[in-house]
């Protein structure tokens, strides 16, 4: 695998060779299957060029998390052209990742790239939960004639048998995904936004404490005040704390081994968008690193 150099990768951080890297960033702007607002394909690189302007230091753990994780990225490379295949393709890359024992976090592009990228981590684990935030269920069997749609993303997930999901965000979905949602429950939990005055996250102790986690970042689970730079957006969303307590829990019970953030549309000249995502995957790194555990 070829990578950028370390000034012009994630963070853009001076080169350290005593800083043995932990994690591998994938850019992986995939956009085949977009059905409103277009432009995630440049989401990688947008995010990259942001996280140079984010503050290495982080003031709630008292440290700079990167000198403790290390953090590579790929050179950009050539997306297979049709979308099963690139998923297949992205599957390959992240396999080879974690046969170093590196922690893959891949940047989309659309959020069809899941199934791919989670399919190393179903091979290699008996259960796989997926912490997903997103405002759409991503439940449909297929879209607009495809089924490796962005908006079958979870559902191409749970086609592996030792895969569960617990979403956060979700206020919109079709009446098929209603109806398969509440024929699966033992495989699906949802905290809908609507409810989040009621949320009781004590409750994610039986989810995931102990468990192994994947956690999949849909941009538009943020409420469009904060996050437009996307192609779905929705009113109603989840606001920056709220994710990131969130996050936290998750990764103080469980042991959280791969990640993607995905559907940032950027917008030019509002760079705040694409440096919240920055700063929201330097987050998820730090907690993840700072809790650690190995089940």
């Amino acid at each position: 695998m070829k990578y950028l150099p370390q000034k012009k990768g994630f963070l853009g951080y001076e080169a350290n060779s005593k800083i043995k890297n932990k994690v591998v960033i994938v850019p992986f702007g995939i956009e085949k299957t977009v059905t409103y607002g277009g432009g995630t394909k440049n989401g990688p690189k947008e995010i990259i060029k942001a996280s140079h302007q984010v503050e290495l230091f982080d003031e709630e753990l008292n440290k700079e998390p990167y000198k403790l994780i290390g953090i590579k990225t790929l050179k950009p490379f050539q997306i297979k052209k049709k979308v099963k295949d690139a998923i297949e393709q992205l599957c390959n890359i992240n396999r080879e990742i974690l046969s170093q024992n590196k922690f893959p976090l891949v940047f989309g592009g659309e959020h069809s790239l899941t199934p791919g990228a989670i399919k190393p981590f179903a091979e290699k684990h008996e259960e796989l939960i997926l912490l997903h935030f997103d405002a759409h269920a991503d439940l449909r069997e297929k879209y607009n004639g495809e089924k490796f749609s962005h908006a079958s993303a979870i559902k191409r997930c749970l086609d592996f048998k030792n895969v569960k999901v617990v979403s956060f965000g979700i206020r919109n979905l079709s009446k098929f995904e209603m109806s398969f949602y509440n024929m699966n429950k033992k495989k699906i939990k949802i905290f809908w936004a609507n409810d989040k005055e009621k949320w009781n996250l004590k409750s994610l102790n039986n989810l995931f404490k102990n468990k192994n986690v994947y956690i999949t970042f849909d941009v538009d689970a943020l409420d469009s005040s904060i996050m437009p730079a996307t192609g779905t957006p929705e009113p109603g969303g989840l606001l920056w704390n709220e994710v990131l307590t969130i996050i936290r829990k998750v990764c103080q019970i469980s042991n959280i081994i791969g990640a993607d953030v995905s559907e940032l549309a950027p917008i030019k000249n509002f760079n705040s968008y694409n440096f919240l995502v920055a700063k929201l995957v330097y987050k998820i790194l730090a907690y993840t690193f700072e809790f650690k555990k190995k089940l």
